[in-house]
């Protein structure tokens, strides 16, 4: 009898399909207990470059058992095929997952060869290419750990020894960077319970709620707790690495991750926060801009670091610009970006530096209108809350430009309402009643609603105002505004939109009174100085204690319309305000009205009061008019 032949070796298809099908028929007979087996023996099986093979097995396994469960009448094979798709779902998960390893392992052996082929001046530039969030595929903690280790097994058959020295160094910076952030994670947000409802933000005065002051009790590394450090006594970044004398380069790796990983936390922790949609998104912002201009401030330092060799402080700038840059495009292109809010008042204390003198730069380096115009609507907003309106004129009438060039109607309606509140604090009334109607009418085209609710705010308050100066109107007249402004405030209300209400507010108050409906106008009124008072916006508040000072004072009730008009005269003035004048003839009508004895006896009565709003420095000013 002739010896058997050899059956023909079976092909890479069939193969794949007998594996499939064992893998089903195993998990049926209840020897596969876990997904992690499964995982195990498809990576065994699997060939280099043979995915395609493979998925077109496991596709047509699938339309197999579909195809029998849609044509089965019997119970006992339905259930069969059932259990048959749920075998196969668990092998294309398993391949799902080996997919995505396979990319991060590409990606990682890509970023590899990069770096071993940079020029050294190039290699922390490659390095940060790598690490940019802005990419599509964004390297997580697990994909840097890859990286990490990757690099530290690159020898010199790969490289010379300079670039080896160099790549291990950078390996080493990576998992010491995941090492500190890792330390600090769990202490990231704990600040925030120091002293919370209060000075939320960055540019907190006492080491309780000073979250630099907490994160460097929190660090053992030295390059990380210097800069923590400077920052908590609102030094700039800039003298650190102005003082550097050495490049080491690991350290400063590990500050990239670390500080990228404590943003990115921060950030998570702030959008998920239930407390106050508004204020949470306010603080994520605030932590964009707080980081950007750590870097940008580092940036400058290394231009100036006369210590360390030229090509040393020109790759490090370069490099700390270059996140500066990144970070202000993941800014922008958040779905959530503030165009309107109290973003500085989360970022700085009142010593704080400029924001503007640190980011001027990396705007003007910015390409993408889009992007640029977004963060000049914010740092424009900034501006103004601190009172530099001049320079948040410019910032708003440039975002609107390049909003418009980009098509960016959101940023567009913005600015528009920008520039409508920045008339309003001008007392140009006309100027900002046509910025609030042009603002109203885009928005409204566009569906925009937050657009249209500061529009609204904005025009209702600034046609209110603009009807105060005439000589008379008619309660007729002001009914539209009225309207408006109530609208306005249901929308505001909805939104959680603070400074919309105190406007509505504030605006129906007036019409009110206006209209001699003083005890409705007294209500609103109230309402726009709690409000006001919530939000510290001091104007604001001075406005609505003028204006219900006045209502007090038509309602007869002198001892309060003492207080409020003193209030409200204050802090106009302190805010250079025109309408303190107002306050400060309705002061002396009440002086004269009521004596000099009991008018300042009403602010003995009233000094806690009093000194609980403008200090004690305050009520002594009121005392010695």
């Amino acid at each position: 009898m002739p010896p058997a032949q050899n059956s023909a070796p079976l092909s890479l298809s069939d193969r794949y399909s007998n594996f499939i099908n064992q893998i089903i028929t195993d998990t049926l007979k209840g020897k596969i207990r876990s997904k992690e087996y499964v995982y195990k023996q498809l990576v065994e099986q699997l060939e280099p470059r043979t995915g395609e093979i493979f998925e077109r097995c496991l596709t047509a396994q699938g339309e197999l058992i579909q195809g029998k469960l849609e044509v089965e009448t019997d119970e006992l094979k339905r259930a069969k095929a059932e259990r048959q798709k749920r075998a196969l779902r668990t092998l294309q998960d398993a391949w799902e997952r080996y997919q995505q390893t396979q990319q991060r392992q590409e990606t990682c052996n890509d970023a590899v060869s990069q770096l071993i082929n940079a020029d050294t001046s190039d290699r922390i530039s490659i390095l940060l290419q790598i690490l940019d969030p802005n990419q599509t595929c964004v390297f997580n903690r697990q994909d840097i750990e890859l990286l990490a280790k990757e690099l530290d097994q690159v020898q010199e058959p790969d490289a010379d020894e300079t670039t080896v020295a160099e790549l291990h160094s950078m390996a080493t910076g990576l998992k010491q960077g995941l090492s500190s952030y890792s330390a600090i994670e769990i202490h990231l947000v704990e600040w925030l319970y120091g002293s919370p409802g209060k000075n939320l933000g960055f540019g907190g005065k006492s080491a309780a709620n000073n979250p630099w002051n907490h994160w460097a009790n929190h660090v053992n590394r030295p390059l990380p707790k210097m800069l923590f450090q400077g920052q908590a006594v609102n030094q700039s970044a800039l003298l650190l690495a102005q003082q550097q004398t050495i490049v080491d380069l690991t350290a400063w790796v590990e500050l990239i991750v670390l500080l990228r990983g404590m943003q990115n936390g921060l950030v998570v922790w702030f959008d998920k926060q239930p407390y106050s949609f508004q204020a949470g998104r306010n603080l994520a912002a605030a932590t964009f801009l707080a980081f950007a201009t750590v870097w940008s401030e580092l940036s400058k330092g290394f231009e100036q670091a006369q210590q360390l060799p030229e090509v040393d402080r020109h790759r490090l700038s370069r490099g700390c610009f270059q996140i500066t840059l990144q970070i202000l495009r993941a800014f922008a292109q958040r779905d959530n970006f503030p165009l309107y809010g109290g973003v500085l008042a989360s970022f700085s204390g009142e010593n704080s530096r400029d924001t503007i003198a640190y980011l001027d730069q990396p705007l003007k380096a910015i390409a993408k209108t889009q992007e640029k115009a977004r963060i000049l609507t914010i740092l424009g907003y900034s501006q103004q809350w601190i009172g530099n309106r001049e320079q948040a004129k410019v910032f708003y009438e440039e975002a609107l430009e390049l909003a418009r060039q980009a098509s960016d109607q959101t940023c567009e309606v913005a600015n528009l309402n920008h520039l409508s509140r920045w008339n309003l604090s001008q007392r140009e009334f006309a100027a900002a009643i046509d910025y609030g109607q042009r603002a109203l009418l885009f928005s409204r085209q566009s569906g925009d609603v937050l657009g249209e609710t500061n529009a609204i705010a904005n025009l209702g308050y600034a046609e209110v105002r603009q009807a105060q100066q005439q000589e008379y109107i008619t309660p007729l007249e002001l009914e539209p505004c009225i309207q408006r402004l109530e609208r306005g405030l249901k929308l505001a209300e909805k939104q959680q939109d603070f400074f919309c209400e105190v406007f509505c507010a504030l605006g129906l108050g007036i019409a009110h009174l206006i209209s001699d409906q003083t005890s409705t106008a007294k209500s609103y009124l109230e309402k726009s100085l709690n409000l006001s008072t919530k939000i510290g916006n001091l104007e604001l508040q001075g406005l609505s204690y003028a204006a219900i000072a006045e209502a007090t004072y038509q309602l007869n009730q002198l001892a309060s319309a003492v207080v409020y008009a003193c209030l409200g005269m204050y802090l106009l003035e302190q805010k250079q305000a025109k309408e303190s004048q107002q306050a400060a003839n309705l002061v002396t009508i009440l002086q004269g009205k009521l004596g000099e004895e009991e008018f300042k006896q009403i602010l003995q009565q009233q000094r806690s009061y009093i000194v609980a709003r403008i200090s004690v420095d305050g009520f002594d000013y009121l005392l010695n008019l």
